[in-house]
């Protein structure tokens, strides 16, 4: 395994618009593109070093950004940030070897950021980033409703419930058909996000979304527990290798 940090992603090179790429020992490989978590207003892409090396150790790479957060950042920067590194991968993961595939995903703020991107088309397609090249999403405890800083920066009250353009429940139903998918969430998770993750998974199916395709793990315990250990290391590569196509 092969570690180069801190490469920047952004045009506008700002000190947030960072990653790092764990990088298998094999010329070829699948990419796990990862946003962490901490409510859009703290967290580090160094903070998931043993899911990085443990999911690098099986042959697939594992690129963990950041991205702008608040104080400084506001909506939808945060979203902008986590497509110009997809981007930014799409276009130069090959200096490192050959890319068969990428894969999106994060934990908590992250889950959310992914599922923006999973959802919400008009953040990727600026890159025309070929159709196939996003093999499939994990989802981790991210919050389907729009977010509980985003509500904060409105002057709204973060725990109401609000889906609107800046929740990913609100565009699901636009596209034909998604990438596979996996979905995880905590039995004891915060607050509402065991019952809004269960809306997303319900929603999926209202729109006769590929029932083969949404995958779903109940991990027992409290929110993002497991996040930063190889036990997601392997949740992530054993999703990967079950929908390989």
């Amino acid at each position: 395994m092969k570690f180069i940090g801190d490469i920047c992603y952004g045009k506008s090179q700002h000190p947030e618009q960072y990653l790092d790429i764990y990088l298998p020992d094999t010329d070829a490989f699948k990419v796990f593109v990862y946003m962490h978590g901490g409510g859009i207003e703290n967290g580090d892409k160094s903070r998931v070093k043993i899911v990085g090396e443990y999911v690098a150790s099986q042959g697939i790479a594992f690129v963990s950004i950041n991205y702008r957060m608040y104080p400084q950042a506001m909506y939808p920067q945060f979203i902008c940030d986590s497509a110009e590194a997809v981007a930014w991968v799409y276009k130069n993961i090959g200096e490192y070897g050959i890319c068969e595939g990428i894969y999106i995903g994060g934990s908590s703020a992250g889950g959310y950021l992914s599922m923006m991107l999973c959802f919400d088309n008009k953040y990727l397609a600026p890159y025309k980033i070929p159709e196939g090249i996003i093999k499939g999403y994990v989802h981790d405890a991210g919050q389907p409703t729009t977010h509980f800083n985003v509500l904060r920066e409105r002057g709204i009250d973060s725990r109401r419930v609000v889906i609107d353009e800046a929740a990913p429940l609100y565009h699901i139903g636009k596209a034909v058909s998604y990438p596979p998918m996996m979905f995880i969430v905590s039995d004891n998770d915060m607050k509402n996000r065991y019952e809004q993750t269960q809306l997303v998974l319900s929603t999926l199916k209202h729109f006769e979304y590929s029932e083969s395709n949404i995958h779903y793990k109940l991990m027992h315990g409290t929110h993002c527990h497991y996040s930063r250990t190889e036990e997601f290391g392997r949740i992530i590569c054993d999703f990967i290798k079950n929908t390989e196509r």
